[in-house]
């Protein structure tokens, strides 16, 4: 199995995943590796830890999730692996249920959640979104 983690999906992988059949609500599971150090385009809080970035965006992405009629679930940090082998381990694990596709979308190209992203970008080495059929319920 070949374990790849990205900040943002390319093209083709988000033209898949968004144009994929409609099946209603279902939860992210993202799994997270975090920067020692923030990275901002412009160069600010150049001592900012990578986790504490991607918690500025973890803070203000909740009104956004709720905004399109989803909600955040559990996060908290990676302490161990009982079963199975990687290299590394993530640092984060963060549920969130939607109720679409759709509702993803709409989130994601929203000008608001945009501005946050900054800090999910600053903040992360890598991550993976797994899609599970479901609720949090």
């Amino acid at each position: 199995m070949i374990v790849t983690n990205a900040v943002t999906p390319p093209p083709e992988q988000a033209l898949a995943f968004f144009s994929a059949e409609e099946d209603g609500p279902f939860v992210m599971v993202n799994l997270l590796k975090f920067k020692p150090l923030a990275t901002y385009a412009d160069g600010s809080d150049a001592a900012l830890s990578g986790r504490d970035a991607y918690l500025r965006y973890g803070m203000a992405v909740r009104a956004h999730i709720e905004r399109v009629g989803g909600r955040a679930g559990y996060a908290g940090p990676v302490t161990g692996l009982m079963l199975g082998e990687v290299e590394e381990l993530w640092d984060m694990v963060a549920l969130a249920e939607y109720p679409s596709l759709a509702a993803v979308r709409e989130m994601v190209s929203h000008p608001d959640y945009q501005a946050i992203s900054v800090h999910r970008t600053a903040g992360l080495a890598g991550q993976l979104n797994i899609k599970t059929k479901g609720s949090l319920a």
